[in-house]
């Protein structure tokens, strides 16, 4: 299976996804050029070597209209305060304090020229005139709608409502964009990354000094393996936070894998680490995917409250959940609870488990999980439309008419459910 995966030991952002990325093309001047003539306004992409503890890897820079963003740590070093460390990403004028592009704090400062905003309907518009896939375009939508929910939360406003800085916001879509257009080129079958570093103290923004992460890093993080770290400063932005979000399966140690190629990602700051976000590419077995069973024993739930407790983690996103008569100490009669879920949600869904029952301890078990994909058709009788599921996989296909399109259809037609089901199945030779 062709696998990227992306060690985020020093965070992310966007620019160090985008010299990742490119790292592991062969033809890097090529996209370079393409990604120029996309017609983003005044847009430029310059991809340059770089060296951090004497590693060498690509530092992707982003101007608009000759101007970058770049973030401010703020250090507890007397001698550090008021020097600006160039970070990961860009700022659009030196006496601008924004805290970086994927923030878009704006505010217009007296005796300069006037910056204009946009709004995410412009991104969108934007994005969707661009010559690239409608995969691309996808992606790079839902990436910045992540960024902008996060700043709408921030502020507390609503999403319409927030204006991203024109600079910070075309840089931004650059990154994005560049960074979609580069995972539709490699098409991994599977993208994978470590826990993501943030980094930790404080970073300098036109509205003052914010904790790191920074409040829309922190929101879009919600839900991922993120860990400090030991470096002072910030680490990772919003824009690789979304990016990492988006096109991530999973968040794991590094899996066995035959490494191809490896590629480095740098940003602009010199910490005593190298600060590099670091992509391998190469292949991993099919291995079938693991999941996490959890399980508890009830005998004091009415069975309206287990009814809700079973509802309530279908409706978190579990995988499936059931419930087993058995027998308990003392000969009383009680239900095992099993919930099924993705290895990397068992915290999540035991305490979910814990919050909705009466049980004060539970069993997590790690399993394999072999599964059928599976996609919907429609066929077209005179009785209505009928979807029908097929399942397909370790060389197996099933195929299936959901149940309640094959009731609709016995009801209209007035017959039996068992009819209706033979009748259906002519259609299907038919077709």
């Amino acid at each position: 299976m062709k696998t990227l995966y992306l060690q985020a030991h020093m965070g992310a952002s966007g620019d160090m996804m985008l010299g990742a990325l490119l790292g592991l093309l062969e033809n890097q001047q090529a996209f370079i050029d393409e990604v120029n003539a996309l017609g983003l306004p005044g847009v430029r992409l310059a991809v340059s070597p770089s060296v951090k503890c004497g590693v060498t890897g690509l530092h992707a820079s982003v101007t608009v209209g000759g101007q970058e963003e770049e973030s401010h740590d703020v250090l507890d070093h007397p001698h550090d305060h008021g020097h600006h460390h160039h970070g990961h990403h860009h700022e659009a004028d030196p006496h601008h304090h924004h805290h970086e592009h994927e923030h878009h704090h704006h505010h217009d400062h007296g005796g300069q020229a006037h910056h204009h905003h946009a709004t995410l309907g412009n991104i969108r518009q934007i994005i969707e005139v661009l010559p690239v896939s409608d995969k691309v375009k996808q992606d790079a939508i839902a990436v910045y709608g992540l960024i902008a929910d996060a700043e709408a939360q921030v502020h507390g406003k609503l999403v319409e409502q927030v204006h991203f800085h024109e600079v910070g916001a075309l840089d931004a879509v650059a990154d994005i964009v560049g960074v979609a257009m580069l995972i539709e080129r490699l098409a991994p079958e599977d993208v994978l990354a470590s826990p993501i570093t943030t980094g930790f103290g404080q970073v300098r923004c036109a509205h003052g000094i914010l904790p790191v992460p920074a409040p829309a890093t922190a929101l879009i993080l919600q839900g991922l393996p993120v860990r400090a770290g030991q470096i002072e400063g910030e680490l990772c932005t919003p824009t690789g936070a979304a990016l990492l979000k988006h096109f991530v399966r999973a968040f794991l140690p590094m899996p066995t894998m035959v490494i191809e190629k490896t590629s480095y990602g740098m940003g602009k700051k010199d910490f005593p680490a190298a600060n590099c976000l670091r992509a391998f590419w190469g292949q991993t077995e099919h291995t079938a995917p693991q999941v996490a069973e959890l399980s508890c024993n009830l005998d004091d739930m009415t069975p309206e409250a287990l009814a809700y407790a079973v509802e309530q983690l279908l409706k978190e996103g579990a995988l499936d959940v059931w419930l087993a008569p058995i027998q308990m100490k003392k000969g009383r009669p009680g239900q095992l609870l099993t919930c099924l879920c993705k290895q990397e949600e068992a915290e999540r869904f035991a305490q979910l488990i814990l919050n909705h029952t009466s049980t004060i301890g539970l069993r997590v078990c790690i399993k394999d999980r072999y599964i059928l994909q599976s996609r919907f058709e429609q066929l077209d009788t005179p009785h209505g439309p009928l979807r029908l599921k097929i399942s397909e996989g370790h060389g197996v296909q099933k195929r299936k008419f959901e149940h309640e399109d094959l009731a609709a259809y016995a009801k209209c037609a007035g017959i039996p459910l068992l009819q209706a089901e033979r009748e259906v199945q002519r259609y299907l030779k038919d077709e």
